[in-house]
């Protein structure tokens, strides 16, 4: 079955439903429910109908169907950092699931040096205007009045990676204190105690709970904390750097350094090559999440593996599932993380353990 489809010049006609339905002799109500499967159709003439989608290269303008029907194929994302890899490969993952299941992705980004109550409001009065079937948000901080909004007009919420203060919202993210835990309790395990953090900023739960899961290090090790060896800023590089200058200037200075995501790790390792601080010869370090840029010095780092694509891809169909039974219980899942030790933390060799004839275990 062949159709000519070019105009006069030669050049290629916008192929529409109303050409579909014509060259299928069939009426464009009966093409409509072969694309969305919304009613019966003989499965011959269904047969035909395809056939002829398939000769033509027909694209379904999904935005117009959606304004036809009232029925949005829209959902709204809001990411907090579009220049960090990790938040690239969640969005990865959320695109895949919801293409996989008939919408399309609008994406607000909220850049990790903005991330003020402004800003974010102002991107989630947009998400509420626009027509969205629902909404996943990577939150600035834990309470986001401006969600309200949202629920108002009934358009589904799923927040991932980080939290917020309403027991009515679904979540997707890892245990962010257990991983940190896990980090700065191998730090200790290989002979480190003064272990300056650089985590985010304090409306974070992200930051918080990182920050917690490094007290806790602390404390089962009968390690006392102390403030001088905390941080916190944006999730950005300049944090780290000027953290990092601030813990090699302290009296004594660190042993020992746990950035909380892949940016601050990035820019603590910029300030240590810097400073001509061998890691982990003259300081250990240990970050959270991969490593996506050139590292000085070519070494391996330890680091807590967050499952981004899948943290997205969890987010999305969570979304969907909400959108399809909005009464449905709400959902709080925990992903597992992975925590890969790299030659960033080896176990710490104490001043004149060499000197004194023994070897380091």
């Amino acid at each position: 079955m062949a159709f000519d489809m070019t105009d006069d010049m030669g050049h290629q006609k916008p192929v529409t439903m109303r050409k579909v339905a014509e060259a299928a002799s069939v009426s464009m109500a009966t093409v409509s429910r072969v694309l969305n499967g919304s009613g019966p159709v003989d499965p011959q003439v269904a047969e035909r109908v395809r056939t002829v989608i398939s000769s033509l290269r027909y694209q379904p303008n999904r935005a117009a169907t959606a304004l036809a029907s009232s029925r949005s194929v829209f959902i709204g994302l809001l990411l907090c950092d579009i220049q960090n890899p990790f938040f690239i490969e969640m969005m990865m993952g959320i695109e895949e699931e919801i293409r996989r299941n008939g919408y399309l992705l609008i994406m607000c980004n909220n850049p990790p040096n903005h991330q003020g109550t402004k800003e974010q409001r102002q991107y989630i009065e947009i998400l509420a205007a626009a027509p969205v079937a629902g909404t996943i948000i990577i939150p600035t901080q834990e309470r986001v009045k401006e969600l309200e909004l949202l629920k108002t007009r009934n358009i589904p919420i799923v927040v991932v990676d980080q939290q917020v203060r309403d027991p009515s919202i679904d979540s997707v993210r890892i245990d962010n204190v257990m991983a940190a835990k896990e980090a700065v309790a191998h730090l200790i395990a290989n002979g480190y105690r003064r272990i300056g953090v650089i985590t985010g900023p304090k409306l974070a739960t992200t930051a918080n709970e990182r920050l917690s899961g490094y007290h806790q290090a602390l404390q089962e090790a009968g390690i006392e904390r102390d403030p001088a060896l905390e941080h916190h800023g944006p999730f950005i590089e300049e944090t780290a750097q000027n953290a990092t200058h601030a813990l090699l200037d302290l009296d004594p200075p660190v042993d020992a350094i746990f950035a909380t995501n892949n940016r601050l790790t990035i820019g603590a390792l910029r300030t240590l090559h810097l400073r001509h601080k061998r890691v982990p010869d003259d300081i250990a370090l240990a970050g959270f999440d991969e490593i996506y840029w050139p590292i000085p010095d070519m070494i391996s780092v330890t680091t807590v593996i967050q499952p981004a694509h899948e943290l997205g891809r969890t987010a999305a169909n969570r979304l969907i599932q909400r959108i399809r039974q909005p009464d449905a219980p709400r959902h709080e899942i925990i992903l597992p993380h992975r925590f890969v030790i790299g030659e960033s933390s080896r176990p710490h060799i104490q001043p004149g353990l060499l000197e004194s004839g023994s070897s380091p275990k």
